[in-house]
């Protein structure tokens, strides 16, 4: 009878919590701007004023689930290339200038998506929005057979490294082909197959800027220390005057 008098105890605190926290949850409320420009860019704006920082992000509604069998892996593909060069970006400068402005960058990719973000000081907002615009609108005229057999060769030894050669490395592999049917979006790994890497061409990865890197296709954060007004002006000016899709 004490254990049950405990076990009730129990559940009426976490009953509580429960409450608690969902009437906080209820009263958390994240300020935002939601706005689209002419081109279908659709750009979130969200102003925090506790550090001298800015961080952008930029998600392109594509991954793996847009791509199909003996086709697989290119998302994540892309998301290599994308960090080579564009028009105005020499090989290799997109993480130099961004270090050298004092921040952090990185990308990725899933089922549903891939991003790519930058945090730095707010001093520089204008330059990675520049960077940004030009690897979406002038990037795909730069590829190279060269630079793309490299990031394929990267892509090929980061898929052997975490998943061919790791222990346990095949279970997402197992549970997805057996959760979905044969044909299904999710019924392969990001990373791809090997054999769809291998085969995977110059051609293929223009094709797939060309289908799903558009600025419709995309969604710009802004969230930081920064001037709303300044920030929209500067996203006009570098991302308005890239076509749509």
């Amino acid at each position: 009878m004490k254990y049950l008098k405990g076990l009730a105890i129990v559940f009426l605190l976490v009953g509580a919590v429960s409450c608690s926290q969902e009437k906080k949850a209820d009263e958390l409320s994240i300020q935002f701007e939601k706005y689209t420009l002419e081109n279908g860019l659709d750009v979130v704006l969200h102003q925090d004023k506790s550090d001298p920082i800015v961080s952008v992000a930029i998600m392109y509604h594509v991954g793996s689930n847009r791509e199909v069998p003996g086709r697989t892996g290119f998302a994540h593909l892309f998301e290599h290339m994308l960090f080579q060069e564009s028009e105005n970006i020499p090989q290799d400068q997109f993480f130099k200038k961004i270090q050298d402005a004092g921040g952090t960058l990185n990308g990725g990719t899933w089922t549903d998506g891939t991003v790519y973000y930058e945090i730095v000081p707010n001093n520089a907002l204008e330059m990675v929005l520049w960077m940004e615009s030009d690897r979406m609108g002038y990037m795909i005229n730069t590829v190279t057979q060269a630079a793309f057999m490299n990031q394929q060769e990267v892509v090929q030894n980061e898929k052997r490294q975490r998943v061919d050669n790791n222990p346990y490395g095949h279970t997402d592999y197992v549970i997805d082909k057996n959760i979905y049917p044969e044909g299904h979006p999710y019924n392969w790994q990001v990373i791809g197959e090997l054999v769809d890497l291998q085969n995977a061409t110059v051609a293929d990865v223009k094709d797939f800027h060309h289908n799903f890197y558009d600025p419709n296709n995309a969604t710009l954060v802004i969230a930081g220390d920064f001037k709303e007004k300044e920030a929209k002006k500067l996203v006009e000016k570098y991302f308005g005057e890239i076509k749509r899709g």
